[in-house]
């Protein structure tokens, strides 16, 4: 399984580990996995696909803000490469 797969698919069953713990109610209009197409881009593994920009701008701050604070999805979208993977996509980087 490729490394940025394999780090989706744990935030996504850690996610659903911890849901019966949590209050997701805030995160109900924001859906992570809108932004499959951009899990090989956040992981460094090359440039994002017209289908992660597509995504990536159709999500909002909002979402992108609540995924950064969220324990289980900081993961995904913190990481080193955000800043290349937004400016490629054309997308400002959320001030969150």
């Amino acid at each position: 399984m490729r490394p940025a797969v394999f780090l989706l698919v744990a935030v996504l069953a850690s996610l659903l580990a911890s849901r019966a713990e949590a209050d997701f109610s805030a995160l109900a209009p924001c859906d992570v996995m809108q932004l499959s197409p951009c899990a090989s881009a956040f992981a460094g593994k090359g440039s994002p696909t017209p289908a992660c920009c597509g995504r990536l701008k159709s999500h909002g701050a909002t979402c992108l803000c609540r995924y950064k604070d969220d324990a289980n999805l900081k993961r995904l979208v913190d990481t080193r490469h955000k800043r290349r993977v937004f400016t490629a996509c054309k997308v400002p980087v959320p001030s969150c």
